[in-house]
């Protein structure tokens, strides 16, 4: 009777030891054990994302604060992201990617056939998330930084109808290579897109038709050639994204006799680096599995299913003679020179941030080591203020940070003359 009751215990506890080892396959990441908040510890997520190029030289010299990005996003205090949405540069995934894909005590409430989700915090209504597919287009259609920075506060005070003057505005966005983009808006304006709803709010008013002429006569501008796109002086389309980044106020918005057409250049461009540099985060459109890290690791936030690269793109389609690319760089001059700019500092970024990673986890092993059947461990999330004096350069950093960028390897980008974008077919990971 006992080496029977024996038998069906060994049976039930095999099959329990089974469903689990089953459901931590089938279902990845639904359940955590031992991760604190939730979170995906490195243990848990395995390495999906691309080794740093080993070969990638540095163009310009950015200091460790402007490498180094964990912010202590407080999403039950009065923490708000805000996403800064260019036309054309994938914002449209990465919107559903923040209220559909983000792993969060209260999820947001997307509900089918409504174009918005209700994004509470979890201790209150009110809303962590500013942002197309969480508020709407409430400062207008594809705002601007300068529109944003200038609307933002207001509207969440009148959402929530209280006033306040304490909570921290984190701004995102996303950059595109210029000429894919500039494409890509040529099909999207072809198709009938027009964006004639866009404000463009600055300095309190919205530009006159003198200011912003119209490239079209009529609803729109469905059925325009190329050609036609590129030989309008007046298309928003060219140069958007140093646009849209910059602080309009500072040439006199769209009043193009404010300033001497070099220097307004020169002051839109230098604005949008700052500005871009400045924000909590900003991803690129041909990076997508970096730009996740790198949303995760500054956020401290997890995505629930990994970020997934498309280069089948309308932009791609278009066969286009080296004349025809040349004229769309130049007139897109800034925007790829800020798109260099933006590239350099984002790898620089993700080559940082890995490289502390390594760090700690090498500090982790070691305490544990050294500690090892004391119970002692060491958190891979330090707060921000002992990563930061951890960043703090010393003599011989730089040595370390090279030989680390030696030892990463595998470079995981496609050469391409145009598009650098990422190689996922050696990334492919069984638990996803």
């Amino acid at each position: 009777m006992v080496e029977r009751s024996s038998k069906f215990l060994l049976i039930v506890v095999g099959s329990v030891c089974f469903m689990l080892i089953l459901y931590q396959y089938v279902a990845p990441g639904v359940i955590n054990f031992g991760s604190p908040h939730g979170y995906f510890t490195e243990e848990d997520e395995g390495d999906i994302f691309p080794t740093p190029d080993p070969h990638y030289v540095k163009k310009y010299y950015f200091p460790v604060r402007d490498l180094e990005r964990t912010i202590d996003f407080q999403i039950k205090g009065e923490d708000v992201i805000v996403f800064l949405h260019i036309q054309k540069t994938g914002g449209t995934t990465f919107g559903r990617h923040l209220v559909q894909n983000v792993r969060l005590e209260v999820p947001c409430d997307c509900r089918p056939g409504q174009k918005k989700c209700t994004c509470y915090r979890p201790n209150r209504k009110e809303t962590w998330l500013f942002s197309r597919f969480s508020t709407g287009w409430s400062c207008g259609l594809h705002a601007d930084w300068t529109e944003l920075t200038n609307c933002v506060p207001g509207v969440l005070n009148k959402k929530e109808n209280k006033l306040k003057n304490q909570r921290k505005f984190y701004y995102i966005t996303l950059l595109r290579d210029p000429v894919s983009r500039y494409l890509s808006e040529w099909r999207h304006v072809q198709r009938g897109a027009t964006w004639k709803t866009s404000l463009h709010m600055c300095d309190g008013r919205t530009p006159t038709p003198e200011e912003l002429p119209s490239c079209y006569e009529g609803s729109d501008w469905s059925g325009c050639t190329l050609q036609q796109f590129m030989d309008c002086p007046y298309n928003l389309a060219n140069n958007r994204q140093v646009r849209m980044l910059a602080d309009l106020s500072l040439v006199g918005c769209y009043n193009m006799s404010t300033v001497p057409e070099k220097k307004r250049a020169q002051l839109l461009l230098d604005s949008a680096k700052k500005n871009l540099r400045d924000m909590a985060f900003f991803g690129l459109t041909e990076y997508q599995r970096k730009t996740q890290f790198l949303f995760e690791r500054t956020f401290r936030l997890r995505f629930i299913r990994p970020f997934m690269q498309y280069n089948s793109t309308r932009a791609a389609g278009v066969d286009l003679d080296n004349a025809t690319v040349q004229r769309i760089e130049e007139l897109n001059e800034l925007d790829m020179e800020l798109y260099d700019y933006a590239r350099d500092l984002f790898q620089q970024r993700y080559q940082f941030t890995r490289q502390q990673e390594r760090r700690q986890q090498r500090i982790k092993n070691h305490m544990q080591q050294s500690h090892q059947g004391l119970g002692l461990g060491v958190s891979l999330w330090p707060s921000h203020s002992r990563q930061s004096s951890a960043s703090t350069p010393e003599d011989g950093e730089g040595e370390e940070r090279e030989r680390e960028e030696a030892e990463e390897g595998g470079r995981t980008e496609e050469a391409g003359n145009r598009l650098p974008t990422e190689d996922y077919m050696n990334q492919i990971i069984n638990r996803w």
